[in-house]
């Protein structure tokens, strides 16, 4: 019971994924132009030092640069069922439950830099790559509940009738991403791009379960007031029976000899009878009881609730490499990045190796992989018309490759996918209205997928414009809004089933400046 209370509470590792627009650890919404036309792949642009790096060397000599901050808002609901659930005060009786974190990041910025001259380009590039904010369930979530109403249940036999906790759990991931390279133009048709991407991650995780109650005919008790009671009745039964059962074999013994003789009075021998089964009641109840001493000391140590806390941080780098090919109406852009092999160190109050090894992930001290997957980029543009672009791309991310705790990435059946297009129109001169869609389907299962680590596909679209102020400024305005399908899980052998969904809306205003 103990061990799987906190593996229930320690699992956080994934909990707070990619809270913004990419795979499950990417965010690729690394400048304001990517929200009014997420289809960036093909594009040439200050902008492209993220998404089209080899492209940024067809703009035009000098010096780039793009000023962004973004905000976003995002809720995360999962939906539990739990036979274990009707035990809750607070339930009436309900086996399902909601419970709804929101995420908020108010601001997150991003720069983009390029300096060309000659047949060369060099940038320098900076984003939260990977996570951004902060989400919170303020009542904790399914897991933990069902943790709580798991040891309600197995509290049953000594008059537990229901339970009644509070709960809460934080997450927040940061990967700051920072790139340096250079592209080099071939020729008036193609450049290519290398250069390396460096991961600082930080992250934090809180889970709490407090005010641990347990329901009684008597009433509802405090959690620590009732494991009392529990245990001065276990004490005082075994007492009883320790003391009883000696006289009872005692009287046995000296009834035995008249077992089987026909001539036996009748009541000594129903006596005897008396006696055995009375024996044999108390050898059950004392097994039962001393079979639930050490569960009931174990769960001592929840007197108090949990309070648990998970600080980590790391650091990797990889290379990045880049192409792009123009021609007539028409640019074609590919990335690759490589994946970011990256230990996160842990310091956390989880200070001994606990018996399952999925809680260890989080033992003081220690280190854990988290990558970062490799992903490629492919877009192209058309422009159709002088005044109107149309393009497309496609995004995938090997998260089967990138290494996690335990090797979780394997419970993936497939990398993520996107699928993204976009349309871009100067109605006047210095006016750009832009918009765009993506798909975003991901390789999920049933193994891979919890409570405290979902994620969904979804489809995203966004919409907004570039406002040319002056030869040397532009602002860009947008917002992006993605919305997310259900995943629903099969029922345990033990009954219990859970539904996943998200919501989520981003904003954003740059400036790109030219010198």
């Amino acid at each position: 019971m103990k061990r799987r209370v906190l593996f229930s509470i320690l699992v956080l590792a994934m909990t707070v994924t990619s809270a913004f627009a990419g795979g499950l650890l990417t965010n690729t919404n690394q400048n304001v132009a990517f929200l009014r036309n997420p289809a960036r792949g093909g594009t040439i642009g200050i902008d492209g030092v993220y998404s089209n790096p080899a492209g940024v060397a067809f703009l035009n000599k000098g010096f780039h640069l793009s000023l962004n901050s973004q905000s976003a808002w995002q809720t995360r609901t999962a939906t539990t069922t739990n036979p274990l659930f009707q035990m809750g005060v607070e339930n009436n009786g309900a086996t399902t439950k909601q419970y709804k974190g929101t995420a908020t990041a108010p601001v997150i910025p991003s720069i983009q830099a390029a300096y060309n001259m000659g047949k060369w380009s060099f940038q320098f590039g900076f984003a939260v790559s990977g996570g951004g904010g902060k989400c919170e369930f303020a009542n904790g979530l399914g897991s933990f509940e069902g943790a709580v109403a798991q040891i309600a249940a197995g509290l049953q036999p000594f008059g537990a009738q229901g339970y009644d906790a509070g709960y809460f759990m934080e997450g927040k991931q940061y990967y700051f991403g920072v790139t340096l390279g250079a592209a080099y133009k071939l020729n008036e048709h193609l450049s290519v791009y290398g250069g390396l991407r460096a991961l600082i991650g930080s992250a934090s995780y809180k889970a709490k379960i407090s005010d641990i109650m347990v329901k009684t005919a008597n009433g509802t008790v405090p959690f620590s007031g009732f494991l009392d009671a529990t245990n001065a009745y276990i004490t005082s039964t075994l007492n009883d029976i320790n003391a009883n059962l000696p006289l009872i074999n005692a009287g046995i013994e000296q009834l035995k000899p008249i077992v089987g003789n026909p001539n036996a009075p009748a009541d000594l021998l129903q006596k005897y009878e008396t006696l055995t089964a009375q024996k044999a009641q108390l050898e059950a109840a004392k097994t039962q009881l001393e079979g639930a001493q050490p569960l009931v000391e174990e769960l001592g140590v929840y007197r108090e609730g949990v309070n648990l806390q998970s600080d980590q941080s790391g650091f990797g780098i990889a290379p990045v490499l880049g192409i792009d090919y123009k021609i007539g109406q028409f640019n074609f852009g590919a990335k690759y990045e490589f994946r970011t092999k990256m230990m996160m160190k842990n310091k956390s109050t989880l200070k001994e190796a606990m018996a399952i090894e999925a809680v260890n992930q989080f033992r003081d001290g220690t280190e854990v992989p988290e990558d970062a997957p490799a992903m490629l980029t492919i877009g192209a543009e058309w422009s159709a018309l002088k005044n109107l672009r149309l393009d497309a791309g496609f995004v995938y991310y090997f998260d089967k490759q990138a290494k996690k705790y335990g090797d979780k990435q394997n419970l993936l059946s497939s990398g993520s996918k996107e699928f993204l297009a976009g349309i871009e129109y100067d109605p006047i001169k210095k006016l750009t209205v832009s918009g765009g869609i993506q798909v975003t389907r991901l390789g999920l299962s049933d193994e891979y997928m919890s409570d405290l680590s979902f994620n969904v596909s979804s489809w995203s679209f966004g919409l907004g414009l570039k406002y040319q102020i002056s030869k040397r400024v532009a602002v860009n305005a947008a917002y992006f809004h993605t919305t997310y399908g259900d995943y629903n899980t099969t029922a345990t052998a033990e009954g219990v089933k859970n539904s996943f969904t998200r919501s989520s809306k981003v904003a954003g205003i740059g400036l790109d400046f030219t010198f």
